[in-house]
C-alpha cells in the first residue's frame, strides 16, 4: 500500500507521460508553420536555411549555434553562418507576422503585455552591444548583451513576440564598435523604456490587451509610467523596495494651526509594508496548474510616488504581494498601477503573475530554442538569431497547446524528477531539408498509442 508521498510521486510521474500520437506529423506541421515566413524571403537558399536553422534550434544539440546546426545537417558551416551573420534578409516582417499569429491564436480582451529585459552573458568585447552591465541571470554586473523582450499573456498561453537589443551609450557612441558590428547608421542610443514604447507602438495593435506589466527595471521610471498614462494604457509595474511613496489613505500629521498644514511623509514601500496589520492582507490562490495551488497574500492602497525629479507624482495604487519561495522563505513584490483603486485584488494578482509567466517563457526559449546560444558579432546576426529563436519557441508553444487538447497531462507541466522537461528533446525535429539520412524506424518502446516518458525517475 502506497503512503501519501509515494502516491503523490506516482501521480507526478504519470503527468510526465505523453501519448506518442502527440508527435505524429510534426515535420509537416513545422513546414506549414514556416511557409508564411519564408514567403517573405526572395532567395531560395534563404528559405531552405530558415527551415534548417529552426530545425536545429529545436533539436537536441547542446549548443544551438550556426556551426553546430550546419554540422547537424551535413552543410558547409559558412553557408549557415552567412545566412545568420551577414545575409541581407529583414527580420522585422518576421516579427510582425509572429505577433499577428500570437494575437490571433492567444488573443483575449483582457490580455497582458509584458516587457522584460534579459541578459545573455558573453565573453570578449567585440560582439554588438556587449559591455559590463547588470546581468539578472547571474545576479551581478557582468559582461553581457541585454535584450528587451515583449511578451503576451492570456488565459490560453504565453509567448514572446518582439525583441530589441539594448545598446549601452558608450557602445552607441563608439564609432569603431559601430563599424566592426555593422550597426546601421540610423541606430542611436535608446533607453530600455524607449525600446519598450517602440515595441508597444509597433505590435500593441496586433495583440488584444487590457494591461501592461514588467519587472522593476521597467517600473522604477516614473517617466515610463507617465508615458503609458498618456497612451491610455493601464499598467501594473513592479518597483524596487526603496521606492518612496505617500500613503493617501493614511491620516496626515496633526496640524498645529501655524503655517502650512503638514503633509504625509514619503516612506519606502518596504517600510510601509512592515506596518501593515496582519488582518489587512487578503489571501488569494493564483496558480492555475503546474505545481498545485499557490497561495499569495495581497494588500493595496492609494499612494503618490516620488517621481524621477523628486516631486510628488499623481495618484497611483500600490500593490504588495507576499509569497513563499521554493526554500520556504517569504518574498515581497511591490507594484504601482494607474488602475482604479476599486480594481479587485484578484485582478491585480492575475496581472502580477503574467510577469513571472514571461520569465518562464524566456527560460523555455533559452533552454529549448537556443535563445542565448548564438555566436555572432554583428547587429543583423544578433537580430536574425533572436527572431528565429522566438519563432521556434512559438512553434513549441503551439505544439504544447495541441498536446493539451490531446492529452490532459500535457508536456508543459514541470518535471518532478528534477530534470528540465525539454519539449525540443522529445520532438527530435527533422526537417525535410535535412541532408543527412536518418533512420525512421521507431523504437519498440515508442509504438503508436503507447505512452512515452518525458523523464526518468
Amino acid at each position: 500500500m502506497l503512503n501519501g508521498f509515494e502516491e503523490r510521486k506516482e501521480a507526478l510521474l504519470k503527468e510526465c507521460e505523453v501519448s506518442r500520437s502527440v508527435f505524429r506529423g510534426m515535420e509537416g506541421r513545422l513546414e506549414r508553420f514556416v511557409n508564411p515566413y519564408v514567403d517573405l524571403l526572395l532567395r531560395k537558399e534563404q528559405k531552405e536555411h530558415t527551415l534548417t536553422y529552426l530545425s536545429g534550434l529545436m533539436s537536441d544539440l547542446e549548443r544551438k549555434n550556426s556551426e553546430s546546426i550546419a554540422y547537424r545537417h551535413d552543410l558547409d558551416r559558412l553557408q549557415i553562418q552567412r545566412f545568420i551573420g551577414s545575409s541581407s534578409w529583414d527580420h522585422n516582417p518576421f516579427l510582425d507576422l509572429l505577433a499577428t499569429q500570437v494575437g490571433e491564436r492567444l488573443g483575449e480582451p483582457d490580455g497582458i503585455l509584458v516587457f522584460d529585459p534579459s541578459a545573455h552573458p558573453k565573453k570578449g568585447t567585440h560582439s554588438v552591444g556587449v559591455a559590463r552591465q547588470w546581468c539578472g541571470r547571474m545576479g551581478k554586473v557582468e559582461n553581457c548583451q541585454v535584450g528587451i523582450y515583449m511578451g503576451y499573456v492570456s488565459s490560453k498561453e504565453h509567448a514572446l513576440v518582439d525583441v530589441r537589443l539594448y545598446l549601452p551609450k558608450d557602445r552607441a557612441n563608439d564609432h569603431i564598435h559601430r563599424e566592426q558590428c555593422h550597426i546601421p547608421k540610423d541606430v542611436r542610443y535608446q533607453t530600455r523604456h524607449s525600446h519598450a514604447l517602440e515595441m508597444l507602438a509597433s505590435k500593441g495593435r496586433l495583440l488584444p490587451h487590457k494591461w501592461i506589466t514588467g519587472d522593476d527595471e521597467m517600473g522604477r521610471s516614473s517617466r515610463f509610467r507617465s508615458d503609458l498614462r498618456d497612451l491610455n494604457e493601464t499598467y501594473l509595474l513592479a518597483v524596487p523596495s526603496n521606492t518612496l511613496i505617500r500613503d493617501l489613505d493614511a491620516d496626515p500629521p496633526a496640524y498645529s494651526g501655524r503655517g502650512q498644514p503638514p503633509k504625509r511623509r514619503f516612506v519606502r514601500v518596504d517600510r510601509w509594508r512592515e506596518k501593515v496589520p496582519e488582518d489587512a492582507w487578503t489571501q488569494i490562490d493564483v496558480r492555475d496548474g503546474e505545481r498545485g495551488p499557490l497561495i499569495v497574500d495581497i494588500v493595496a492602497c492609494r499612494v503618490a510616488a516620488r517621481d524621477d525629479q523628486r516631486r510628488q507624482g499623481p495618484e497611483e495604487t500600490l500593490v504588495v504581494i507576499r509569497r513563499r519561495d521554493e526554500a520556504g522563505g517569504i518574498e515581497h513584490d511591490y507594484y504601482l498601477s494607474n488602475a482604479p483603486a476599486s480594481t479587485p485584488l484578484q485582478e491585480f494578482a492575475r496581472v502580477a503573475k503574467a510577469e513571472h509567466r514571461i520569465e518562464e517563457t524566456l527560460k523555455r526559449a533559452k533552454g529549448e530554442a537556443g535563445l542565448s546560444d548564438y555566436e555572432v558579432r554583428s547587429w543583423h546576426g544578433w537580430y536574425h538569431h533572436q527572431t528565429l529563436s522566438l519563432m521556434a519557441t512559438w512553434f513549441l508553444t503551439q505544439e504544447a497547446l495541441r498536446g493539451k487538447k490531446m492529452d490532459t497531462s500535457h508536456y508543459r507541466r514541470a518535471n518532478p524528477c528534477g530534470h528540465r522537461t525539454d519539449l525540443a528533446r522529445c520532438f527530435r525535429v527533422r526537417s525535410s531539408c535535412t541532408h543527412r539520412t536518418r533512420s525512421r524506424t521507431p523504437n519498440s518502446a515508442h509504438t503508436a498509442g503507447q505512452a512515452v516518458p518525458l523523464c526518468e525517475s
